[in-house]
């Protein structure tokens, strides 16, 4: 009990310092943003993260998402990320952006009418310079479009998932999966596939017959990308919802670990709720997640959705050898669905 108290007290240490430093940061900010030519300016959340180097060189930086318009881009969302100048080497936005202009190019060769865009189109990166905390800080700036629709967590939602079709759901099944093999066509491995991370464009969700929508995807926030011939670092990033068991074993990443994410998320489409809950006053989520994921049995699905469970099964197999091989294969064996 003495631990879980001192935890919530450094807990409420910490949102307290965000708050009076964010007092201090948001208005320079919104002066930097104002020069750039954006107006309506609208934080929509604001983070701090601190990284240890070598273990002894400790650093802050500070990462948010912003809504806003512009001039010439219209409706936009600003992610920014703000750190000391003289680590602006550690910048994940500056990975995010060259993740985003390769696999934007990509052009796709399939015969299904499939949208060939598969990632938001990058407005403007900027990099200024701006004084925060009496230091000099980098001041990354990314602009991409602002989707109205919003992303499939919020369709998953208690209020919106009824209103999906079981002919939408398997629309949404589908291009997810082309989605994901495409991305490791490109040549990179996301890391963090989820609903939150799956952007809504030209979808009605409110329409009287959404079974006859074909809805058009995105997939956003390449923070945690790596290159598919890279090894990864053996460390569990990611979100613990959808974190494959070899990565909590210290295994890293690997196509498996997106094609664990996805099946998590196939589970989630159908049925509204993942394969695998957590109790949420668990005093050690992390460690009750990893126990989730690499010794809970699969779920069974409603009878309903029954001409899944095999996928489902082989993209949620806890040993890599027994997952499927590619996106490619569940691609196959979601046509004969």
């Amino acid at each position: 009990m003495k631990n879980s108290a001192s935890n919530l007290s450094t807990i409420q240490a910490i949102k307290l310092t965000l708050r009076r430093q964010a007092e201090e940061l948001l208005p320079k900010l919104n002066t930097v943003l104002t020069k750039l030519g954006y107006y309506e300016i609208a934080h929509q959340r604001i983070s701090q993260q601190n990284n240890d180097q070598k273990q002894q060189l400790k650093t802050t930086s500070y990462q948010g998402l912003t809504r806003a318009l512009h001039s010439q881009f219209g409706c936009v969302m600003i992610k920014w990320e703000l750190s000391q100048h003289s680590n602006h080497e550690l910048s994940t936005l500056q990975t995010e952006v060259a993740v985003l202009n390769a696999v934007s190019i990509l052009q796709l060769t399939e015969a299904q009418n499939i949208p060939q865009t598969i990632v938001p189109p990058v407005l403007a990166f900027e990099t200024v310079y701006m004084e925060f905390l009496e230091q000099i800080w980098q001041l990354n700036l990314l602009a991409m479009p602002y989707y109205e629709n919003g992303s499939l967590a919020q369709q998953l939602s208690n209020e919106e998932y009824s209103s999906l079709s079981d002919k939408t759901k398997q629309q949404l099944i589908n291009q997810i999966a082309h989605l994901i093999a495409n991305i490791h066509r490109a040549g990179w491995l996301h890391n963090d596939i989820k609903p939150s991370n799956v952007l809504l464009d030209n979808f009605l969700p409110n329409s009287a017959d959404n079974s006859i929508i074909m809805p058009s995807l995105l997939l956003t926030d390449f923070a945690l990308a790596e290159n598919i011939d890279k090894p990864s670092v053996a460390n569990p990033a990611g979100t613990p919802a959808y974190l494959a068991p070899e990565c909590w074993q210290g295994q890293g990443a690997t196509v498996q670990s997106d094609i664990y994410a996805f099946g998590i998320m196939l589970y989630e489409v159908l049925t509204g709720n993942r394969p695998f809950q957590l109790n949420s006053q668990s005093c050690e989520p992390l460690k009750n997640w990893a126990i989730q994921h690499c010794q809970q049995s699969i779920p069974t699905l409603p009878p309903e959705y029954q001409g899944y469970q095999r996928i489902i099964n082989k993209a949620l197999a806890k040993r890599v050898e027994r997952r499927y091989r590619n996106m490619s294969e569940i691609l196959e064996d979601l046509e004969s669905v």
